[in-house]
Formats: structure tokens, sequence, C-alpha cells
């Protein structure tokens, strides 16, 4: 097994323990951190000149968005969720698009945009992230 190939598996090893011990709030930071690490390897391969990781990059990254939308509840807090849905909609079809025309700006703006829920997010108290733990 090669230098690169065992730091694969460590890595991935990590990453599952990370997601099985996960709160819920910690899995969406980490479906976060994942598309934008995505974007910023597919920007990389652009600049590179990598088609097919960009491609799977770009591939990874709204399969995490897609899946940021699947944990929305619409149920509590409709508005919320409803413009939260329609703004990863909007991620997913622009990194298309950034895909498609191989243009670094619109990746950057999806990165931005993500960016940007991501510190909101990370930002929120930590007795709020999970109300139920305060009563068990």
């Amino acid at each position: 097994m090669s230098g690169y190939n065992a730091l694969a598996s460590y890595r991935s090893v990590a990453v599952m323990g990370d997601v099985e011990a996960a709160s819920p709030h910690r899995l969406i930071e980490l479906m976060m951190q994942g598309a934008l690490d995505r974007i910023a390897q597919a920007q990389s391969a652009l600049q590179r000149g990598v088609v097919a990781s960009k491609g799977e990059n770009v591939s990874k990254a709204i399969n995490l968005i897609e899946g940021l939308r699947a944990s929305l509840d619409h149920r509590h807090d409709a508005p919320i969720a409803g413009n939260l849905d329609a703004l990863y909609d909007y991620m997913a079809r622009r990194l298309l698009e950034a895909n498609l025309r191989n243009d670094a700006a619109i990746f950057a703006e999806v990165a931005g945009l993500l960016g940007g829920i991501y510190e909101a997010w990370h930002a929120i108290p930590m007795p709020a992230r999970d109300p139920g733990a305060a009563s068990r």
C-alpha cells in the first residue's frame, strides 16, 4: 500500500468514526465541510486541467448539498427551511454550470454562499445545538 493510499484509508476511517459519534448538528456541519472541501478540490482540478477529478468532486459536492436539502425539516420553521431548500437547489445548479463552463468564478460563488451558511451554523451556541440534551 502506498503512502497516499494509507493516508486515504486513515482519513476514511477517521471520518467514519466522526460520523458515527456525531450529533445531528455535527452531521450537518460535516456535510457542509465536505461540500466545501469538494468545491475547493474541483477548483484546484480546474486550474490543473484535470477534468475527471473536477467532475468527480463536483458530483460529490452536489451529493452533499442534496444531503443538506434532504435534512431540512419543513414542518418546523418552514420559511427558513424553504429558503435553504431554494438556496441549496441554486448551489447545485450553479455547480453543474461551473463544471460545464469551467468557470472558477461560479465555484467561488457557491463556496462563498455555503461558507456563509457554514459559519452561521458553526456559530450556534452549544446549548442550542441539541435542545433535548438539557432535559436528559
